[in-house]
């Protein structure tokens, strides 16, 4: 109780310094249901022709929900599959003897260290040749492992601190790998998969770039193009409309922190003890 009383003034110089972001956000959220004239503080009146994208679609006849589909499949497909080879390359790494394992984690971090803009050109490249280019799984392929490296060393270092008493007991009890590995090691490091998790889905959900070079036609958009294009006449363009749109193409990721965040934040207190 007196720690609590000890943090209150911290709490509240918190509050107060976060009340201008608070009323910023909050004006955000008003100014997509009304209208306002120019110079005045307070709004016209309300309305919600500005949200006229969720029945409505754009001039190219794009609509929202078939561009929002693209972005969950594309979001999705690169967590899984960086989740996965990362929980399992990471393990080999950590758990295996195996040959030139210092040198493949130095080629891991030198991987991580090169800009994905520098290989585009030749990713567009060996897409085109294996007839991969201006498709989905193309570049939920190539993204996916844009997001290894840094997937497999996380994990890597995670395993590293799970005791091997854990994984003995199981084997001596004549569990296989593949069981000990699933039953007792994956428990233990909830809070990295979480982590990893959550750190994929938002830069994929966020990423712009490599679907804008390798999937450009208007079947393969994604909303992080959709929201892009909405601006690409910076002489006249709906201002209003723009804010929706971007209102709409945060609140999936929120949903899924609100989700995760109990696992992310348990990071902090060690993860989930044996």
């Amino acid at each position: 109780m007196e720690n609590r009383k000890n943090l209150r003034p911290a709490f509240w110089l918190l509050a107060l310094l976060s009340l201008p972001l608070v009323l910023m956000y909050g004006y955000l959220v008003l100014d997509t249901v009304s209208t306002t004239k120019p110079g005045a503080l307070l709004p016209d009146h309300f309305t919600f022709q500005h949200w006229r994208f969720l029945w409505e679609r754009d001039a190219q006849g794009v609509s929202i929900w078939s561009v929002t589909l693209n972005s969950v499949i594309f979001a999705g497909s690169v967590t899984l599959i960086a989740l996965s080879l990362s929980l399992t390359a990471g393990y080999a790494l950590s758990r295996l003897n195996i040959p030139f394992r210092r040198h493949l984690l130095a080629m891991v971090l030198v991987l991580h260290a090169f800009p994905s803009v520098t290989l585009l050109v030749a990713i567009f490249i060996v897409l085109q040749m294996i007839g991969l280019y201006n498709t989905l799984i193309g570049v939920i392929l190539v993204f996916a492992a844009l997001q290894l490296p840094l997937g497999i060393w996380l994990m890597k270092g995670f395993y590293d601190g799970v005791p091997w008493e854990i994984e003995m007991a199981g084997l001596q009890d004549g569990a296989s790998r593949f069981t000990v590995w699933w039953r007792l090691v994956l428990p233990q490091i909830r809070p990295a998969i979480a982590a990893v998790g959550v750190f994929v889905f938002i830069t994929g959900w966020a990423e712009y770039v490599t679907p804008q070079v390798l999937a450009p036609s208007g079947n393969t958009q994604v909303l992080s193009l959709y929201l892009a294009g909405l601006i690409s006449n910076d002489q006249h363009f709906d201002f209003a409309l723009f804010k929706s749109v971007g209102l709409f193409y945060i609140a999936p990721v929120l949903v899924f922190y609100a989700f995760t965040h109990k696992a992310l934040m348990s990071i902090y207190g060690g993860g989930t003890k044996g």
